[in-house]
């Protein structure tokens, strides 16, 4: 199949008058909405998003659904941290937490301190998303990051899926309707929701309904893709869940340290089964030590974690960059098949430190650095350096200060597909980039996988003028599949 035409001949007055009702009307209808800086609680934008869905081969996204266990099982792999690999993950994160001590360095120290208490909860989840553009040159997709921490927009990917779905099939898209099994919706929502449902159960609760605590940023705008998970956990499971910030933990919640460091609320008496972190990715995070301790408070309470320290710890760029080294990547995954599959997504990273490979690395970076983007330890956008501005930002830190970055070859993407994308009250008619997220959830402990699964799929797409991608940060917009 040939690769469909996004149109190009909507002009502005069937826009305004046909298309902008049905858009904005389904989305304040189905919570596609975000709130915008200085929110009140009852006023709401539409969350930035495409009119028309963006092709994607089939092969391609095929290619991606299909590594991701093998993703899951790798990081959670690292993060066991122990037997046969000899706490790999604890060697590089102790060098790691040395060049970046304000940020690695403090999860690190925080996790030492909860692992010498002892760790009695044995059970840890992982809720990632795995990253990925096409490479046009290669036809292949290639990985962008592996996100193991308060991974975003699984429910907004199910609702923008719905919206295009429900464009075509109302007929908005005139003569240029799609094929309706080339627009799947993706599954997020019920994938993931199942996953805390299942990891939930294997909890041994003393409370009859055990409840979820999702630990949120203070003056969170993205409420509503958070709410999908958590409206669909209460409907579909009859699960609540419970939102805090990192200020209300301590006051709010108490552990029973005579049985198991069990977590509850001090109000309701609920017992909190799983705690699930939608903050705690970025130095902004934690801004006062009281911050720092209520993760603290967190981590070494029963409570499964999604994710625990170590999970998170794995997720570093520093490790990424380490498991392109095909030794290092079979300390882990054994299964040749599963190990070249996982090997094929990756594009060239160097290390900025004194090793040969990181000669290599600060020599390109100063020298030739058109072709890679330059990344911190650091999560949700706005974080990276590009290509010229490289080197000068690299002469403003001390030489000590690189190996907490990794330079990274930069992907070319497919050529640039032209759409309208509606931002609050504008709309755009622009070139963007798009970036496929697979999820992933898996629940395992040190010995033993109690499932391993894919957990649907998100579209991100950018305009091609912007080098970041985030959409919470407002760099990007929400898109949806159309495969050929």
């Amino acid at each position: 199949m040939t690769r469909p035409i996004v149109p190009q001949n909507v002009d502005d007055n069937e826009l305004k008058e046909k298309i902008l009702p049905e858009v904005y009307q389904w989305a304040l209808g189905n919570g596609l909405l975000m709130y915008p800086p200085d929110f009140k609680l009852n006023t709401a934008n539409i969350a930035p998003f495409t009119l028309y869905p963006t092709p994607i081969s089939r092969g391609s996204f095929e290619e991606a659904l299909d590594v991701q266990k093998g993703f899951n099982e790798l990081y959670a792999e690292i993060s066991r941290d122990s037997g046969k690999n000899g706490a790999w993950l604890t060697r590089e994160t102790e060098k790691l937490s040395e060049s970046d001590a304000d940020f690695t360095g403090k999860l690190w120290k925080l996790y030492k301190s909860v692992r010498d208490e002892g760790i009695l909860q044995k059970l840890r989840l992982g809720v990632f998303r795995s990253d990925y553009l096409v490479d046009k040159n290669l036809d292949q997709i290639k990985q962008v990051e592996f996100n193991t921490v308060s991974v975003s927009f699984a429910g907004f990917s199910t609702k923008v899926g719905e919206i295009h779905k429900y464009l075509n099939d109302f007929g908005v898209y005139g003569a240029a309707c799609y094929d309706d099994k080339d627009i799947p919706v993706p599954t997020s929502v019920p994938e993931i929701t199942q996953s805390f449902a299942d990891a939930l159960k294997k909890y041994d609760s003393i409370e009859k309904n055990p409840v979820i605590l999702m630990v949120v940023q203070r003056g969170e705008r993205n409420v509503f893709d958070q709410r999908a998970l958590e409206y669909a956990l209460m409907k579909e499971h009859g699960i609540k869940v419970v939102r805090m910030t990192f200020d209300e933990i301590t006051e709010k919640l108490s552990i029973d340290e005579d049985n198991k460091r069990r977590l509850s609320i001090k109000s309701t008496n609920e017992e909190v089964a799983i705690v699930y972190y939608r903050t705690g990715y970025t130095t902004s995070d934690y801004e006062t030590d009281k911050d720092w301790e209520a993760r603290k408070f967190l981590e070494r309470s029963y409570a499964i974690k999604a994710p625990d320290l170590l999970i998170q710890l794995s997720g570093a760029k520093k490790i990424q960059q380490l498991l392109t080294d095909n030794q290092i990547l079979s300390k882990f995954i054994e299964n040749t098949t599963t190990r070249e599959k996982l090997s094929k997504t990756f594009v060239k990273i160097f290390p900025l430190d004194d090793s040969e490979l990181g000669k290599i690395g600060k020599d390109l970076a100063m020298n030739n650095p058109e072709k890679y983007v330059l990344k911190p330890q650091r999560e949700g956008g706005g974080n990276n350096i590009y290509k010229e501005d490289i080197p000068s930002y690299l002469k403003s830190l001390d030489e000590s200060e690189w190996n907490a970055y990794i330079l990274m070859e930069i992907i070319v993407p497919e050529p640039y597909t032209k759409n309208i994308i509606f931002r609050g009250d504008d709309f755009f008619r622009e070139s963007i980039i798009s970036e496929l997220g697979i999820y992933g959830t898996i629940l395992f402990d040190e010995e033993k996988t109690y499932f391993n699964r894919n957990s649907g799929w998100l579209l991100r797409s950018k305009f091609t003028t912007s080098n970041e991608g985030g959409v919470a940060a407002g760099f990007g917009c929400l898109d949806s599949v159309v495969l050929y």
